[in-house]
This record gives structure tokens, sequence and C-alpha cells, in this order.
């Protein structure tokens, strides 16, 4: 604590040293912004799921551990010196097996550690990069952040900038939202057009079906209405021609029998 009030009492010095150009001082509550953050509460929700799953699991294995070690008390009498050795290695194994799944889950390196900065790290990005844009459009040349280890033994509330940068964030996830709705505003839009190209396409390739059908239909009609025709003038023709020969051959019979009388006078 003595640290941090000699470290804040050397920045208050350096300021009053420096007049030609004082030092703008802002702060933050760095817990108050997160807490107000619908990303960073949701981000906490889950991260606190998965502690509960993996302390249960844990506590599990404790009690099944507990339990071995009641029993093998309880049994002790009865058993010989390797199988009592055998089961006091086996609860040692486990005890083992519990202090590393434990250090996996909740170690430095663990998968809390790496979920948290899964999780929390794009939120405090979000406020890291809000602060520095605060920062650098109103020229503050420090930003405290109260929530902090620091001590501040007093702070002017018109020095807090923790709403500047809340709104900063929303802002910027409003804008965040509208490009996405942008975005997904174009991409339905393109589906639709493929939609209705494809449906085009469909019904285009629909109607030149149709159109070929009723081409080989006409064709077929007309081939046939051909060949009726043909039939019926071959018909026709036959029969004029029957009739020619008959007539034909009447004369030729009327000729016969007149040649006939003649040479019979």
């Amino acid at each position: 604590m003595i640290r941090n009030l000699i470290f804040i009492l050397t920045i208050f010095a350096s300021t009053v040293v420096v007049a030609q150009k004082p030092q703008k001082i802002a702060y933050i509550d760095m817990q108050y912004i997160l807490d107000n953050v619908p990303e960073y509460v949701d981000a906490e929700s889950r991260l606190k799921a998965k502690v509960i799953t993996w302390q249960q699991k844990l506590d599990a294995i404790k009690s099944d551990i507990e339990t071995l070690k009641t029993d093998l008390s309880n049994e002790k009498a009865l058993l010989t010196d390797d199988l009592i050795s055998e089961k006091e290695e086996d609860i040692e194994i486990r005890e083992l097996d519990l202090k590393n799944l434990q250090a996996a889950y909740f170690g430095p390196n663990g998968d809390m550690f790496f979920l948290r900065q899964q999780l929390v790290k794009p939120v405090q990005d979000q406020i890291y990069n809000a602060v520095q844009e605060i920062a650098l459009a109103k020229k503050y040349d420090i930003v405290f952040d109260k929530s902090s280890d620091l001590v501040m033994l007093y702070s002017n509330n018109q020095y807090d900038i923790s709403e500047l940068v809340l709104n900063k964030i929303v802002k910027g996830r409003k804008i965040k939202e509208i490009a996405e709705k942008k975005v997904e505003r174009t991409e339905a839009q393109e589906v639709a057009v493929e939609k209705a190209k494809t449906k085009a396409d469909e019904r285009k390739t629909k109607n030149d079906a149709l159109r070929e059908k009723i081409r080989l239909q006409n064709e077929e009609k007309a081939q046939k209405r051909a060949e009726a025709i043909k039939l019926k003038q071959e018909a026709r023709q036959k029969r004029l021609d029957e009739i020619a020969k008959l007539k034909e051959d009447r004369a030729a019979a009327i000729k016969q029998k007149q040649d006939t009388t003649k040479t019979g006078q």
C-alpha cells in the first residue's frame, strides 16, 4: 500500500513540477464497466458453469478416495499386508491423479486460465481500446483503474470516464450490429436473387421442355396426318386406276365384240 501511495504522490508531484504542460489524469472503474457489459456477464456465467462442472467432478473423485480410505480402515484388520499395501498404493495413485486433474483445471496454465482468456479477453480488449481512443481524443496523459490494486485516497467523479468507456463500447457494439445486419441483409438479398434466378431457370427449363414436347407432338400429328393423306391419295389413285382399267377392259371387250361381228358378216 505504501508503495502504491508513493507512486500516486510521485505522479502528482511530477504534474506540479511540469507546470508548462499540466498532465490530464482520468480513471475508470474496470469492475463497474465489466459488470455492465453483457458479453462479459455472459462470459463469466459460462465460465462459472464450467468451473462448477469441473469442481463437481473433482469432488466426486475425492469422495471416492475417501470411501476407499474408510473401507481400508474398516477392513485393515482382516487384510494381509500385501493387500493393504496394494490398496494404499491404489489410493495414492488416485490422489495423485486428483491433484494432477485439479492442476489441469485450475493451475496457472490450466483449462480455467485458457477458457477465461478465450471468453473474457475479447471484452477486456474492447475496454482497453475504448480507453485508448477516449484518452487520445480528450488528450489524457494517464488513466488509472480504480478497481485495481492501486490505492486511490480520493477521487473526483468528474475524472471518472467509466461511463464514457461504456458508451464507447455500446456505440461500437451497435455499429458492429448494424454492419452485421447489413451483411445479413446483403447475404439474404443474394440468396433471394439466387433463388429467383434458380426458379427462373427451372421455369425456363420447364417451359422449354413443354415447348419441345408440344413441338414433337405437333410433328407426330403432322406426320400421321401426312401419312393418312398419302394413304387416302394412294387409295383414291388405286381406285381410279381400277376404274380406268375396268373402262379399258370394257372398251376392249366391246371392240373385240364389234370386230367379231364384222368378221361374221
